[in-house]
C-alpha cells in the first residue's frame, strides 16, 4: 500500500469515527434525556455491572482524571442515584453501588438504548454484525494495549 492510500484511509477512519461518535453520542442522549447526562449513564452502566466500584477503578476505566469521576459521583450522589460505603478495612476506600432509584433510572433509560441500537443493528445481517463486532474488538484491544502510543516523526 503506498503512502498516498494510507493516508487517505486514515483521514477516512478519522472523518468516520469523528462522525459516527458524535452522532451515536447525540441518539443516545436524546433515549437517555435530560435526567442524565452520558457520562453520568456511562458510570450507572459501569458500576450496575461490576455492581460495585471505586472512584479509582471508574478514572481507570473511562481513561480520566480522578477529579472528573468524583465531579460525576457527586452529582449522582445527589440525585439519590448511587450510594459510598467506606470499606470497613480502610476507610479511605469508598464503594460506590446503585441505589433503588439509581437501578430503575438506568433500567428505564437502558431499555430506551437498546431499543435505539436494535433499530440501528437490525439493519445488518449476521454476519456483517459479527465482523463487526469481531473488528471493534480488536480495535478496542489495540488501543487499550496502547495507552500511550508513540508517534513517529
Amino acid at each position: 500500500m503506498t503512502d498516498i492510500e494510507i493516508k487517505k484511509l486514515i483521514d477516512k477512519y478519522v472523518e468516520l469515527s469523528f462522525s459516527v461518535h458524535r452522532k451515536a453520542e447525540s441518539l443516545v442522549k436524546e433515549q437517555i434525556g435530560s435526567d442524565l447526562t452520558n457520562d453520568q449513564h456511562y458510570t450507572l452502566r459501569y458500576i450496575r455491572n461490576n455492581e460495585s466500584c471505586t472512584s479509582s477503578e471508574l478514572a481507570e476505566q473511562f481513561y480520566v482524571q480522578k477529579s472528573a469521576i468524583t465531579a460525576i459521583i457527586t452529582r449522582l450522589w445527589e440525585k439519590g442515584l448511587i450510594q459510598r460505603t467506606r470499606d470497613e478495612n480502610d476507610r479511605r476506600v469508598v464503594y460506590l453501588t446503585l441505589t433503588d432509584k439509581g437501578n430503575e433510572l438506568f433500567n428505564q433509560t437502558e431499555e430506551r438504548v437498546h431499543k435505539l441500537v436494535e433499530s440501528f443493528i437490525t439493519q445488518f445481517d449476521q454476519a456483517e454484525i459479527t465482523q463487526f463486532i469481531k473488528t471493534y474488538e480488536k480495535l478496542n484491544q489495540i488501543l487499550t494495549d496502547s495507552k500511550n502510543p508513540q508517534v513517529e516523526e
